[in-house]
Parts: structure tokens; C-alpha cells; sequence
């Protein structure tokens, strides 16, 4: 990309942020046009142009390979590109992609996929062929694919094509939830033998857009696929510009060097909603915010230790001083709202006193940790300084250590013993497969107990709904009373669009289908 068409951008920076981690992880799909954003539009699609949207990006380690997207752009890319066979919609359910239909047999260990008439961008239809190519690719052994966990429960070697458009998914024990596992985060299908180097030099998938250009840590250019079976984009290019700095982001479009940017901060909002130069878009409660404590290390090996840290908390002064009051306080569980949270809960409050007779009966009464940190994400500093003075009063230094925006992600998910973390929407059954369980490839907690293991197969061998609700009731109870996630709150996800931009959906989370879904938005 010239730089000299961005010179805001290229001032402030153009840094290369987060190499890869499962902090982020997204979905996409259509929607109706009741919840758009359309002003400047007039609420009347229109054909042409060329949309640049403004992310985060993940440096000179960028790639396109759909099976390593961790980061929102990365996420954001792969879903222009590629298809899955199901993704979320907006409560977090399993709708059909790729996969026009799917019916399990009574026992439901085996699953009958249909597959819909889908192109690749060379014309190659889409196949059973490339769906068991792209799952095996995903599972294999020596990768650490971002969805090898969620693919688990399926038999590959006794998986079959039963007809061209037609796949027997065999599975190693009965799956009530086999759908999301066709939803899963990087379950992407690609051309059957691609392979890495094919990803970045000229990929081929069957998503709105094909590909043109591909600069890691700067830019990607995409074409319409005039051939995409869900409908041809109304843009005729869609351009990512990777700019890591919000201020950056905002400068970009606020002097039209782009009409698109995501992740902004409350205050940016605050600044700028209702003035008419910007339309600012919130996805209410789209992410999680959260301390992440090592189960596997001291001091947060100890139960006790976990638990005060629960008590230490003022979710409410975080989630005004963080997140500037946009998003609600959490209680130390993934997914408010989602089917199978786990309400009945009482919300937790600091206490301090509670706080303190917990860590003098672990023997922490002077206890020092560190805090990792980073401006990677917004909000994550503020929350590391409020955090840091609430445990003061319980006796706790909390050094807060600043980390590189380039390899936070990855960092965290091995070292430390106490970071800040976040993820963006997805069922709870799919938070727990990818983050809790003692073989997730992202277990950030390292929460490893083969008793909770069994409690997951349980749930998904329970065919009724309510007695799988029972289930996952009983595992978010454990994971409240000593699990390694201090969830604090749930942020609004803030976007912001240049005014002649319509299309974008409103109310879906990030991390749904039609976040970031830019087949169905347009230019004015």
C-alpha cells in the first residue's frame, strides 16, 4: 500500500500489534435490514466503490491462513475470503453456510451434512472432499489450529463423503451441539491440498470477496466474487488497512482516508456521537473483560488465593473507569446472556474483609504479583491501575508490567502468572471446549481437571436441553466458586463509520456473522 494515500495513518505509526492468541476470537453471517446503520444511505443499497476499513492489526507475521485467525482482522479477513459451514447468529445459535441442512441420526453420534451449490473463486464447486480436507487439515496433530479443540468430538478417518455435496460425519460419542462445532472459530473450508504458502500468495476460497493484494501488518485488497452464492457484495473492493493505534483509526476517518474503524474507545465515542461527522456503532456487551490468574502456578494454584481475588474486585469502578460506564459489570462467567449463563448466581461484590481472612489462611497475607498489561486492547491499562489500587486495600502490590502490543497475545497464554484478557462473543459451550478444557489449545487459566472434562462430554451427550442446561449449570457453579477467570465486565464494542456508509449491522455482537460483515454493507 502507498503510504503517501494515508499520511495520517503512516504519522502515527502503522504499528505492527498482537501476533497471534485466543483472546479474540469472532464468527459472521446476513442479517435483516431493520437493526443497519444507513445514514448517508438513505437505506438503499447501492453497487460500487471501494470500502477501507481501519483494524489492529498483527505485524509482519500476518498471514491469511483462515485456520490461524486469532485477531479481529485476522478474523475479519478470512470471513471476506471463506466460508464455514455454519456460523452465530446474533444469540449466539448455529445457523446454516455452507451447510444447507444437517440432521443427526437418533443416538446423535452421527450427523448427515448437506452441503449448498457454492463456488470456489477459480469455479471449482465446493465439496464433501474440501469440507474433510479442511477439518483434517485443522486437526492435525502437529498444528495447533485455533478450532482443533471444537473439531474434536469428530471421527475423521471414519468420516465420509457420501455423495458430492453430501458428508457422514462420524463422531466419538453422542454431540446434542454438533452444529457448533460446524460454527466453530477457524472451522473455515478451503480448497482441498491447499496448502500454507498457497494462503498468502493466492488464495482461494469461497467467501463475498477474492483476493488482489496482500502486504502483512499494512494492507489486504479484495475483489467481489460476482459468483458468491449468498449474493454479490454491493462494493467492488473491500481494502484492510492495519493501524494499531486507535488515534489513528479515528484520524483516518475522520479525514475520509477511510470509512470504517473498528474497535474504538468510550471516550471517542463519547466525543463524537451525535455531532453528524461520524456514525459511532455499538454492539452492546460484545466482549469480555477479565483478569486471567494461572491455576497451574503460585500463588493462584491455591484456591484461596483465587477466591480473594474474586472478593478484591469493584466490578462497577472498573467498568466506569475502564470502559468509561460502556458495558456492565460482570460475575466472574463467561457469556451474560447467552443461552446456558448461569443467572441464578448471586453477583459478587467486593469484600475486602472476606478478602484479607482468605489470603492470611493461604499464608499470602504480603502478597506481590505481577500484572501484565498492554495498550493492545482498549481499556486494558486503565483496568490494570484500578485493579492495582483495590487490591492495595487488601494488602496485595500488584506491580503492573507492560508488555509489547506485537506479542501480547501469544505471550500471555504461557507466561505470567496474572494478565489482563478478553474475547469477543461465542456460545458457552464453545468457550469452554476452547478455553477449559485440559487439551483447549487456548487454556489461558491452564484449567486442567478431568472431572470437569467429563462434565462437558456429559453435556454434550444430553440430547434433552434441559437436563444439558443442569449440566453446564453445575460447571459454571465450579468455575465461579475457584475457576481462574475474574470476569469483571462486558463491553460495548464500539465502531465507527463514515456517513455514507450503509449496511452495518447494529445489533450483532462481535464475533457473530454479521459483525464485520461487509458483503452486505455498501457506499452511498
Amino acid at each position: 500500500m502507498n503510504d503517501e494515500r494515508f499520511p495520517a495513518l503512516r504519522r502515527r505509526g502503522f504499528l505492527a500489534a498482537t501476533t497471534g492468541a485466543a483472546a479474540l476470537a469472532l464468527v459472521g453471517c446476513g442479517g435483516g435490514t431493520d437493526d443497519k446503520a444507513d445514514s448517508g444511505s438513505g437505506g438503499t443499497p447501492k453497487r460500487g466503490g471501494r470500502l477501507r476499513a481501519a483494524f489492529a492489526g498483527g505485524g509482519a507475521s500476518e498471514t491469511l491462513d483462515p485456520h490461524l485467525a486469532n485477531l479481529f482482522a485476522d478474523v475479519a479477513r478470512a470471513k471476506a475470503l471463506y466460508d464455514k459451514l455454519a456460523d452465530y447468529d446474533a444469540d449466539l445459535s448455529a445457523g446454516p453456510r455452507l451447510a444447507a441442512a444437517w440432521q443427526a441420526n437418533k443416538t446423535l453420534d452421527r450427523w448427515q451434512v448437506t452441503l449448498r451449490k457454492a463456488t470456489f473463486h477459480d469455479g471449482r464447486p465446493v465439496t464433501a472432499k474440501d469440507v474433510l480436507y479442511s477439518y483434517r487439515r485443522i486437526a492435525d496433530p502437529k498444528q495447533a489450529f485455533r478450532a482443533k479443540a471444537s473439531l474434536e468430538p469428530i471421527d475423521l478417518d471414519a468420516s465420509r463423503a457420501t455423495g458430492e455435496r453430501t458428508v457422514e460425519f462420524v463422531l466419538k460419542r453422542p454431540t446434542a451441539e454438533f452444529p457448533n462445532v460446524l460454527a466453530a472459530f477457524g472451522a473455515y473450508i478451503v480448497p482441498e491440498n491447499a496448502t500454507g504458502k498457497d494462503f498468502d500468495q493466492r488464495p482461494i476460497g469461497s467467501g463475498p470477496f477474492r483476493f488482489v493484494s496482500f502486504a502483512p501488518g499494512r494492507s489486504a485488497v479484495f475483489r467481489r466474487h460476482e459468483d458468491y452464492w449468498d449474493g454479490a457484495p454491493y462494493l467492488d473492493e473491500l481494502e484492510f488497512v492495519v493501524a494499531n493505534e486507535e488515534s489513528a483509526r479515528v484520524n483516518a476517518l475522520l479525514a475520509g482516508q477511510v470509512e470504517y474503524a473498528h474497535e474504538l474507545n468510550p471516550t471517542t465515542a463519547r466525543a463524537h456521537e451525535g455531532r453528524g461527522q461520524i456514525e459511532i456503532v455499538r454492539l452492546r456487551n460484545s466482549a469480555m473483560q477479565a483478569f486471567c490468574m494461572k491455576t497451574d502456578r503460585p500463588p493462584f494454584d491455591d484456591r484461596r488465593v483465587r477466591e480473594a481475588f474474586f472478593l478484591i474486585a469493584d466490578r462497577e469502578e472498573l467498568v466506569d473507569g475502564a470502559l468509561s460506564g460502556a458495558g456492565e459489570a460482570g460475575n466472574d462467567l463467561f457469556g451474560k446472556g447467552y443461552e446456558y449463563y448461569a443467572d441464578g448466581l448471586p453477583q459478587r461484590e467486593q469484600d475486602l474483609d472476606r478478602a484479607r481472612a482468605l489470603l492470611k489462611r493461604a499464608g499470602a497475607e504480603k502478597l506481590k504479583v505481577t500484572l501484565d498489561t498492554s495498550a493492545v486492547a482498549a481499556g486494558f491499562t486503565e483496568a490494570a491501575g484500578i485493579f492495582r489500587d483495590q487490591a492495595a486495600k487488601a494488602g496485595v502490590t500488584i506491580d503492573v508490567r507492560m508488555g509489547s502490543k506485537d506479542s501480547y497475545w501469544s505471550d500471555i497464554l504461557d507466561s505470567g502468572t496474572l494478565c489482563c484478557y478478553r474475547s469477543g462473543a461465542m456460545p458457552i459451550e464453545a468457550h469452554i471446549s476452547q478455553r477449559l478444557l485440559t487439551d483447549s489449545t487456548t487454556n489461558a487459566t491452564r484449567w486442567r481437571h478431568k472431572d470437569f472434562d467429563a462434565l462437558y462430554q456429559q453435556a454434550q451427550s444430553t440430547r434433552d436441553k434441559t437436563g444439558r442446561a443442569a449440566v453446564y449449570e453445575r460447571m459454571q457453579r465450579r468455575l465461579y466458586a475457584e475457576g481462574g477467570f475474574l470476569v469483571w465486565g462486558f463491553a460495548d464494542w464500539i465502531l465507527g463509520t463514515a456517513r455514507k456508509v450503509g449496511g452495518v449491522e447494529t445489533k450483532a455482537p462481535a464475533n457473530t456473522l454479521d459483525w464485520a460483515r461487509f458483503d452486505k454493507v455498501w457506499l452511498a
